[in-house]
C-alpha cells in the first residue's frame, strides 16, 4: 500500500489518496509553525503523491485555510480533493481581544459558533474566500460531539441537523459541493447522525484505531450499507501508537491510563516479534477497512510527514495481524491489511 494509492470516497464518487493531509497542525496549534515550514510541507505532500487535503474554520482561526490556500491555488483544481468545515463562523477582531487556545498566533478571527442554515451558509463562502478556490469538494458539520460541546450536545446535534445539514443538502444538490457529512470525536454522534439524514461522509477521530474498535459494532457496517465513506484521524489516539507505552505517553489528549499503557505494551511485543514499527501497523490498519479509504495525519515537520509517509508503506506480514488478534489484541471481526 503506498500513501499516493487512489481509492474511491464512497458513493460521492471522488478520488482520494488513501493517505490525506490534515492541516491542524500549521494553523499553530500548541506552538507556532512558521510560514517556511508549513509550506515545506505541503510541498513534500504533494512531491509525494498526496491529492487529499482537509482543513477547517477553527484551525488557526482561518490560519489553516489560509496556508492551505497559498500551497494549492495555483494547483490545477482537478488535481486534488478538499474538504473543510462548517459550524463556526470566523468574525474579524483585534488580536489582543481573542483567546486562542489552543491555537497560537492565529488569523485575526473570533469564533462563534454558529448551526443555522444561514449561518452555514455564510461559514461556506468565508472559507471559499479564505481558500481562493473556486470550491470545496467535501464539507462536514464540525464538533457536534459531547466531546466538545458537552451538556449541551444534544441540542447543538439537533439545530445542527436542521441548519447546518439543510444548507449542505442544498449546496450538494445545486451541485457546489460533492459530499457532505459530519467530522467528530465520537463514531455514536456520526452513527445517529446517518440514521438521521442522508449523509455521505464522515470524518472520525480517534475513534477507530489499533486500539478501538468499536465503531465495528454498528457504525461502520451501517457505513457499508449507505456507501458513506470514512475519513479516519486521530490514529494515533493522540499519541501513545506513536510513542509506544513510555512514561509519558498521551492518550486521548490526555496522560494515558494503566490499562491502556498494558495494553499497548503488549501490542508493543508483538511488533517487535515481526520487526514491525508500531505507528506503522497503527496507520495501516484503519484504511484495511472497506468504509475508509482515507487516513488523514497532521505533522509539524517534514520529518515528521516524510516518517509518517514511510510508515504508511512499510512492509507487514500477515502473520503479525493474525498474532495481534490470537492474543486478544485485536477484534477477530477486524479488516487488517491484505
Amino acid at each position: 500500500m503506498q500513501p499516493s494509492d487512489f481509492r474511491t470516497f464512497g458513493r460521492s464518487g471522488l478520488k482520494v489518496t488513501t493517505f490525506a493531509f490534515g492541516t491542524a497542525p500549521v494553523g499553530n496549534l500548541f506552538r507556532p509553525i512558521d510560514d517556511a515550514t508549513s509550506d515545506a510541507m505541503f510541498q513534500t505532500s504533494w512531491d509525494a503523491g498526496i491529492r487529499f487535503y482537509d482543513t477547517a474554520p477553527m484551525y488557526g482561526h482561518g490560519l489553516a485555510e489560509l496556508r492551505t490556500s497559498e500551497n494549492l491555488r495555483w494547483k490545477r483544481r482537478d488535481d486534488f480533493v478538499l474538504s473543510s468545515k462548517v459550524g463556526r463562523r470566523l468574525v474579524p477582531a483585534k488580536r489582543e481581544t481573542i483567546d486562542f487556545t489552543p491555537w497560537t498566533q492565529g488569523a485575526p478571527f473570533r469564533m462563534e459558533f454558529d448551526y443555522t442554515y444561514d449561518g452555514t451558509m455564510r461559514a461556506f463562502e468565508d472559507s471559499l474566500q479564505r481558500l481562493a478556490l473556486e470550491r470545496m469538494d467535501i464539507v462536514f458539520i464540525h464538533d457536534i460531539d459531547v466531546f466538545t460541546r458537552g451538556k449541551d450536545q444534544p441540542e447543538v446535534f439537533k439545530q445542527a441537523m436542521e441548519g447546518c445539514y439543510t444548507a449542505l443538502a442544498r449546496l450538494r444538490d445545486e451541485q457546489v459541493v460533492t459530499a457532505i457529512g459530519v467530522g467528530v470525536n465520537e463514531w455514536e454522534v456520526c452513527h445517529e447522525a446517518l440514521k438521521q439524514r442522508d449523509f455521505d461522509c464522515f470524518l472520525l477521530a480517534g475513534r477507530y484505531t489499533l486500539l478501538e474498535q468499536e465503531a465495528l459494532d454498528a457504525f461502520l457496517p451501517l457505513c457499508e450499507q449507505r456507501g458513506a465513506a470514512v475519513l479516519v484521524g486521530g490514529g494515533f489516539n493522540s499519541g501513545i501508537l506513536a510513542t509506544g507505552a513510555k512514561p509519558g505517553a498521551k492518550y486521548n489528549y490526555g496522560a494515558a491510563p494503566a490499562h491502556v499503557m498494558e495494553k499497548v505494551a503488549r501490542i508493543e511485543v508483538v511488533c517487535a516479534e515481526y520487526n514491525v514499527p508500531l505507528p506503522a501497523a497503527a496507520l495501516q490498519f484503519v484504511v484495511a477497512h472497506p468504509a475508509v479509504p482515507s487516513f488523514c495525519a497532521g505533522t509539524r515537520t517534514v520529518e515528521q510527514l516524510k516518517q509518517n509517509l514511510a510508515w504508511f508503506s512499510q512492509p507487514i506480514p500477515a502473520e503479525f495481524w493474525a498474532a495481534l488478534k490470537s492474543k486478544g489484541l485485536l477484534r477477530e471481526d477486524a479488516p487488517v491489511p491484505a
